[in-house]
């Protein structure tokens, strides 16, 4: 077989000279290793490969007595190795080098009789090996980053071994890296999973009112969720995207949510915030029925991300074709909102409570959401201030004519039953006070 010599094309980039001697770049190949840990495996066999002048490298991994073959650089020899690959641990020279019967570095193997005299050797054809163990941050050993020679190698040396054991942490982080994303992915997907299975999920409610005669309109609904964590709704649904569970969560909470409306009065609304992934799936229009349509609001945030706007506008006409109406939630957050605006041409605008905050002492809040209200009254929007803490911010609001708005000073989040109760009390109510019994409910922040 033909050895490769010390410089190819690939890795002349990872090279520099000291004194005329060939120094590997380390720098260098620490920029080229990405978070693709697989590609970054590849780059680091292939250019440690060609520099020492080996015909095979690998990266292995141990799996209780045998050595599985992660990652391997050997050109033309794919019949002879490949990933996915495995050989038992007292086959290969693994467990004797990290027991001292064998050494790190051989650029002859005949010259060591231990080595010379196992059937490895013999059967691959072995006569120059260098390898180094991967150790993991926590101390264990994951593996051995290897490199194997056909031919004698008296070239390497000890400045080889420490290039080769430089690159092998190099490696260790890589696939340390690795180990924690699928870590955490198995730990959320196991998390994700317990809120499904143990219904660990309750639907709270947020009163929306009409600011000028301050009649109780509808509800958005919010979701809550059980166990230790402290972990606010969107920590937990973006977990739950993560491992592609967004959906099922979502319409978990849509579905108790829509339960609600038989027991709420003909009059009132719910709105539910929904990702556009779970819109285009088509879930959300197979669980509203056409008799609660109506009712529905579905609010898309700005914190959802829109890949095809031309997917998710056909996906919304179909629903609100039906009478669903759609809402732009955290508008004046950023500029996705006013994307969404745009493209979605909501029924309802939602100012976002950095925008409603102490806007009647902010000129750049109160011109900002003037804009809006008058963008509302040319499209035909509905405007709803969210997050409307006190009395003159409830004044300002009216007085740039927002129709209606949500938030502490009007009702904090409830639970279901606090809410039919507050409905009945409302509906009973001598005088025209709600907005003192929606500040008076019993809440759930």
């Amino acid at each position: 077989m033909n050895i490769t010599g010390r410089h190819s094309g690939f890795e002349a980039g990872l090279f520099m000279r000291a004194d005329e001697l060939d120094i590997f770049d380390f720098k260098g190949l620490a920029t080229a290793l990405d978070d693709k840990a697989d590609y970054s495996l590849r780059r680091a066999l292939e250019a440690v490969r060609v520099h020492l002048g080996m015909q095979v490298a690998y990266v292995s991994e141990f799996v209780e007595d045998r050595t599985y073959f992660r990652e391997v650089d050997a050109p033309g020899l794919e019949y002879v190795i490949k990933p996915g690959d495995s050989m038992p641990l007292d086959y290969v020279y693994c467990r004797h080098i990290l027991e001292g019967r064998l050494p790190e570095l051989m650029p002859d193997v005949l010259d060591e009789p231990f080595a010379a005299s196992m059937p490895f050797t013999t059967d691959m054809g072995i006569r120059a090996h260098m390898s180094v163990p991967i150790k993991l941050n926590d101390g264990r050993t994951y593996g051995m980053f290897c490199c194997i020679s056909t031919e004698p190698q008296p070239s390497l040396n000890l400045r080889d071994l420490k290039m080769m054991r430089a690159v092998a942490e190099l490696t260790a982080v890589l696939i340390g890296r690795e180990i924690d994303a699928t870590t955490e992915h198995r730990g959320n997907l196991e998390r994700i999973q317990k809120v499904l299975d143990h219904d660990e999920l309750s639907i709270v409610v947020q009163p929306i009112i009409r600011i000028a005669d301050h009649r109780l309109l509808g509800f958005e609904c919010l979701s809550r969720f059980a166990g230790p964590e402290d972990w606010t709704p969107d920590i937990w649904f973006k977990m739950a995207a993560s491992v592609g569970l967004g959906v099922e969560l979502e319409m978990r909470a849509i579905q108790k949510g829509l339960v609600l409306l038989d027991q709420f009065p003909r009059d009132l609304y719910l709105t539910f915030n929904v990702s556009p992934d779970t819109v285009t799936s088509g879930a959300l229009a197979h669980a509203i029925a056409r008799k609660h349509a109506k009712r529905v609001v579905v609010e898309i945030t700005e914190h959802a991300s829109v890949d095809d706007y031309d997917a998710l506008c056909s996906a919304l006409n179909e629903l609100r074709v039906n009478g669903i109406r759609l809402a732009v939630d955290d508008a004046g957050a950023g500029y996705a909102s006013l994307r969404h605006i745009l493209a979605l041409q909501p029924d309802i605008i939602k100012l976002d409570i950095s925008l409603t905050h102490n806007i009647q002492d902010d000129l750049a809040r109160n011109a900002l959401a003037a804009a809006l209200v008058h963008f509302g009254r040319e499209t035909k929007s509905q405007i709803l201030a969210e997050g409307v803490e006190t009395a003159v911010e409830l004044e300002a609001l009216r007085k740039l004519g927002v129709g209606t708005a949500q938030g502490y000073f009007l009702g904090r989040p409830m639970h279901p039953g606090d809410a039919m109760a507050l409905v009945e009390r409302l509906s009973i109510a001598t005088s025209p006070l709600p907005q003192r019994l929606l500040r008076s409910a019993s809440a759930t922040k």
